[in-house]
């Protein structure tokens, strides 16, 4: 509730407002405060990491991942052998 009243309070200081230098300051942070807001909401994307790595990099980083693909067995076509109940 004291976040609301603080808006409030807020809110009546900027309409006593008179001098337009001080009304475009306050824009101008209002603006910033949104922006860096935006910001931090805002998922990273694959573009955010071009560039980071270099061709030879992300070459090795290709193969790693396809010797390690092979590497992992597939479950198609396995028999599992699971404990026989008896039933009675």
């Amino acid at each position: 509730m004291y976040k609301e009243v603080r808006k409030i309070h807020l809110i009546e200081e900027v309409l006593k407002i008179t001098n337009e230098g001080t009304l475009s300051e306050l824009e101008t942070v209002l603006r910033k405060s949104k922006r860096k807001s935006a910001a931090k909401k805002k998922k990273p994307s694959i573009y955010d990491f071009v560039g980071i790595l270099s061709g030879k990099e992300a070459d090795k980083m290709k193969s790693i991942i396809e010797e390690t693909c092979e590497i992992i067995p597939s479950s198609r076509g396995l028999r599992h052998n699971y404990p026989q109940t008896v039933s009675s």
